[in-house]
């Protein structure tokens, strides 16, 4: 066994799989032949690791595959590695046409950071926050400029998150379409739904004093609507800003609303930057971004939690502050930060990723960090409300990488029929020697 992975790792290369999750700064014209041979430890145990991973972006077409395989010391293979018929098919991790606020965004695959409008309903929502369970949705955005939709649907094994959003550009219709900002007025309207027939179940949390017992209440599918105004203060080439304001309601639950402002800054290439700054009125039995990158292990967890329930005991609203910045030098540094912050407690929501690879340098730097419910005392304690991916490396050759990865993720829990129940955290660490083959379209 051993020579035959001694041979495997001469003959393929050694990357990531997670960091895929938080790398949102893809390069176009542009492709990574990575793969090959090493150990990891998950959860203290360790396993020999294979993977494949090449990644293509070519105009406007992307391509990105992902074999993953790793076996134990006796030669078997870790079974959460092709549990389902889905992780069969996702080995193709995804294929997209376009990207992000093109007028034409189509992508089939895992679906890593989607945000539906201006993210009050569906933000960062990520399909697969488990390599364990990798998942197969779509996203179709389509803008026509007087009008168009954005879509997402996030699994195509089961019932899954469905959400829509279609807006119009009114005035673009009449006589006032050449008119500064006011022109350029955006209306739109939003549906999201989990059909899941998870996503409504309530755990009653019993009385204090009272005797623990478990018991639950099903409230249906969770279905969410909203409505929203957007109004582009200006689009220049190098920078561009818009205000906007929505309103939302959870069926069977309760509103909010939520109004800010985006800024774009293109320096040419040298410095690009976007920032966002939005204040929330959150209602009773409310939460803005109810689908968002942690809501697929936050759905339910066999009678004992879900976000539904989170939802139903939710009677002190309190309003808060969402603010984000991103900043790319050079191509080379690249940080993304988002924060939401409640008037007058901790139980925030914190998103940070980095990627430092700074040209004609030896060394390299990686990490991605979501956080829920975030306190001041454990903003940095990783438990079951974290999702962490860090690298730091060095680089003996142009090819090759050496470094330590640290991982702090999560695998799900199954009942005896094999279906999912849950998750819970799941620590990998590894020591990696890693060769990329770049190349240019």
């Amino acid at each position: 066994m051993k020579i035959i992975l001694l041979t495997l790792f001469v003959l393929f290369f050694f990357f990531s799989d997670t960091y895929s999750q938080f790398n949102q700064f893809p390069n176009p014209n542009k492709g990574d032949l990575t793969g090959g041979l090493g150990m990891t430890w998950i959860d203290g145990q360790p396993f020999y690791a294979f993977r494949f991973r090449p990644e293509i972006s070519f105009a406007k077409v992307g391509v990105g595959l992902d074999l993953n395989l790793e076996f134990s010391s006796q030669g078997k293979l870790r079974k959460e590695n092709f549990n389902e018929t889905s992780d069969y098919l996702s080995i193709i991790r995804y294929v997209r046409y376009g990207m992000k606020k093109d007028p034409v965004y189509v992508k089939l695959g895992a679906l890593d950071f989607y945000t539906l409008g201006h993210g009050s309903i569906v933000y960062q929502y990520n399909n697969s926050p488990s390599f364990d369970t990798r998942t197969i949705g779509a996203v179709v955005d389509l803008d026509f400029n007087k009008f168009g939709f954005e879509s997402i649907y996030s699994n195509f094994a089961q019932a899954g998150v469905l959400g829509m959003r279609g807006y119009v550009r009114p005035l673009q219709y009449t006589s006032a379409a050449s008119l500064p900002i006011i022109g350029n007025l955006e209306v739109g309207a939003t549906f999201a739904g989990d059909f899941n027939k998870n996503s409504g179940i309530i755990v009653i949390v019993p009385p204090p004093g009272v005797k623990y017992f478990v018991t639950t209440k099903d409230k249906g599918t969770v279905k969410i609507a909203g409505l929203d105004l957007g109004l582009p203060l200006f689009n220049f080439s190098m920078a561009n800003a818009s205000l906007y304001f929505d309103y939302v309601k959870i069926m069977n639950f309760g509103s909010g609303a939520a109004s800010g402002i985006i800024l774009g800054l293109n320096g040419l290439g040298i410095f690009n930057a976007s920032a966002k700054l939005e204040r929330r009125w959150n209602n009773d039995h409310y939460m803005p971004a109810y689908f968002s990158s942690f809501y697929e292990i936050e759905r339910y967890t066999d009678s004992v939690s879900s976000k539904a329930t989170t939802l139903e005991y939710m009677n002190a609203a309190e309003n808060g502050y969402y603010g984000e910045l991103g900043i790319s030098v050079l191509g080379t540094f690249n940080v993304i930060g988002g924060l939401q912050k409640l008037d007058n407690h901790d139980g925030g929501i914190l998103h940070l990723t980095a990627d430092v690879a700074p040209s004609g340098f030896s060394f390299i730097a990686r990490a991605g960090y979501d956080k829920i419910f975030v306190d001041g005392a454990d903003v940095f304690k990783l438990n079951d409300r974290s999702i962490l991916f860090a690298e730091l490396g060095y680089k003996p050759y142009s090819f090759m990488i050496v470094s330590m990865v640290y991982q702090w993720t999560f695998t799900p829990t199954r009942n005896s029929n094999n279906e999912i129940t849950g998750y819970k955290p799941q620590k990998k660490i590894e020591p990696r020697i890693s060769f990329v083959y770049p190349f240019n379209m």
